[in-house]
C-alpha cells in the first residue's frame, strides 16, 4: 500500500479531495493532537452510492431515500472518508476545523472539533470494516503522527468516546486491537 504524505497546507497528497464547504478555523492556539475515528453509511447499511459525499458538500438530494430527508439540512462533514475498499477521499485541509465531532470531550477538553483530526470510515457500528480499510486508517494516522508531533501514540478516540451520550460510532464492530497491531508493527 502506498505510504501517505501531508503537504504543508494539509492535504495528503495523490488521493481525491473533494472540498465540502463545511468547517472554519481553528482557533489561534489549537494544536492537532487527536485522531477521532467515525464510521457512517447513507443509508444506514449501504455503501457505495456516493451519499456520503453529497452529505459532507450540502448536496444530498432529501429525495433519493426516505432517511436522507431527516438529514439533508445538516451541515456536517470530516478532514477525511476512508471507502470500503481502503480508498482515501479528503474533503477538509488539517489545518483547518472540519465539523465531524460535534459537542464532545477528550481528556477534560472540550470541543474537539478545535483540535482534531475526523476519519470517516464507511461502515456501520455492527457490521465489520474491511482490511483494506484498516490498512489505509493505519497508513493515514502514521502519516498524521509524522506530519502533527503533538499526536501521541494513544490519541486516537471513537466518536463514542468523545461523545457517549450522542455517538456509538465506529461502534462494536471496530477492531481496535487489528487498528494497534497494524499501527505497532508499521505494516501500512
Amino acid at each position: 500500500m502506498t505510504q501517505f504524505l501531508i503537504d504543508d497546507a494539509g492535504w495528503v497528497q495523490s488521493v481525491e479531495v473533494i472540498r465540502s464547504p463545511n468547517f472554519d478555523a481553528r482557533p489561534d492556539d489549537a494544536r492537532i493532537k487527536l485522531i477521532v475515528v467515525h464510521g457512517i453509511s447513507l443509508p444506514p447499511g449501504d455503501y457505495g452510492g456516493g451519499y456520503i459525499q453529497e452529505f459532507f458538500c450540502n448536496s444530498l438530494d432529501p429525495a433519493a431515500h426516505s432517511y436522507f430527508e431527516s438529514i439533508c439540512e445538516m451541515t456536517v462533514s470530516a478532514h477525511c472518508l476512508i471507502e470500503r475498499d481502503g480508498k482515501l477521499l479528503q474533503f477538509v485541509s488539517f489545518l483547518d476545523r472540519a465539523w465531524h465531532a460535534g459537542e464532545s470531550e477528550w481528556r477534560g477538553e472540550t470541543a474537539c472539533n478545535n483540535y482534531s483530526v475526523g476519519i470517516e470510515l464507511e461502515g456501520s457500528d455492527d457490521q465489520a470494516y474491511t482490511g483494506a480499510q484498516y490498512r489505509s486508517l493505519a497508513n493515514l494516522v502514521a502519516a498524521l503522527r509524522a506530519k502533527y508531533p503533538d499526536i501521541d501514540p494513544d490519541a486516537i478516540a471513537g466518536h463514542s468516546d468523545i461523545a457517549p451520550d450522542r455517538k456509538t460510532d465506529p461502534g462494536p464492530a471496530f477492531e481496535w486491537a487489528r487498528l494497534n497491531q497494524l499501527l505497532a508493527d508499521n505494516i501500512v
